[in-house]
């Protein structure tokens, strides 16, 4: 697969005739994923490459900033799963005053002459263009063959990011599971924090979010276990000459993967200038420097809201009984199939 972005395209770049989607695919859901599929047939039949245009920012975050529905999948997230997809070319565009000022017909002829569009697959609500004037009729009538697909239904009801947004607020990670035919988590590199975890004895990564909004908000159950080499269990045995060190955390589901209580919020106990998302994530019985690694953490469980505690002993007492709850929780099930999402 090639990333392209829009802005960046050299004036004489001729791509191959492309079949084209285009939106924001933030979850790259089921009902995207139906849409994938169309878009792969219609560019088999057609001799074309696939494309897929994304907006960076999602036109809502342009226009609202972090007024805007929460994210389900950051840019790096959704470019990864697309290219599960097996999708030719990925182009971001960049949503900026520049573009959304575009006209109709000015958007139709960058599909046309700078993408060299042949065919179109796009959803049943897809509009575009200076206050949203064009749709898949003004397309149509431009010259593009149309695929329109139809709305994906689950359970009798309509797959959406939306749906998916609140199922996750709620703490149902089993529905969200099955919009998305995957369990939900979030990828991110280890950075440094606020080095708090280790004053109060508490291992704790923080993981990039790479959104302005997550789509949770308190403390779960999460399984976190990285993207690439090194694994986890492997990283803390380099860091212990080679032998185990009897501080390995909480075996979790996966391979080579550890449990932990993953916090999601603005972190209200800690006094801050300025409050910003963390995705922090505590374990007990862990050792080791991980930072750099890039991370997949899933979130298995809602635990409870995000508190303010009063003192750091405070603070400290809650984050002990978080990881006795993800302990008790990892004795409660111990087979993943007992996770049924786990399995989809």
């Amino acid at each position: 697969m090639k990333l392209l972005h829009l802005h960046a395209l050299p004036a004489d770049m001729q791509l191959p005739p492309t079949a084209i989607t285009i939106g924001n695919f933030d979850g790259v859901h089921l009902g995207h994923q139906a849409m994938l599929h169309t878009l792969k047939q219609r560019a088999q039949a057609d001799g074309l490459k696939t494309l897929v245009m994304l907006f960076e920012p999602q036109p809502l975050e342009f226009f609202k900033g972090s007024d805007a529905p929460p994210r389900i999948t950051s840019s790096r997230e959704k470019i990864e799963l697309l290219r599960a997809q097996g999708i030719d070319y990925v182009l971001i565009a960049r949503f900026d005053q520049a573009f959304r000022s575009l006209t109709a017909r000015q958007f139709a002829d960058l599909l046309k002459f700078q993408l060299n569009g042949k065919a179109l697959v796009l959803g049943d609500d897809f509009r575009f263009g200076c206050d949203r004037a064009g749709d898949s009729d003004f397309l149509r009538a431009y010259g593009f063959p149309i695929d329109d697909l139809e709305t994906v239904l689950v359970h009798g009801e309509r797959v959406s990011s939306t749906r998916i947004r609140n199922c996750l607020l709620q703490g149902d990670f089993n529905a969200a599971a099955h919009l998305l035919g995957r369990p939900y988590s979030i990828t991110g590199r280890i950075q440094y924090g606020d080095q708090i975890g280790r004053t109060i004895d508490f291992p704790t990564i923080n993981v990039a979010l790479k959104r302005l909004t997550p789509c949770l908000h308190g403390i779960y159950v999460a399984e976190v276990q990285t993207v690439y080499a090194p694994s986890l269990p492997e990283r803390v045995a380099q860091q212990h000459s080679g032998q185990p060190s009897g501080l390995q955390g909480i075996a979790g589901y996966q391979p080579l993967s550890i449990l932990g209580a993953a916090h999601v919020g603005t972190r209200p106990a800690i006094a801050q200038e300025k409050p910003e998302w963390r995705l922090e994530v505590h374990f007990p019985d862990l050792s080791a420097n991980l930072y750099g690694l890039l991370v997949r953490v899933t979130f298995l469980h809602y635990l409870h809201g995000e508190k303010n505690y009063s003192s750091l002993e405070a603070l400290k007492a809650g984050i002990l009984q978080d990881v006795n709850d993800v302990r008790a929780f990892r004795q409660q099930y111990t087979d993943s199939n007992a996770l049924s999402f786990l399995m989809i």
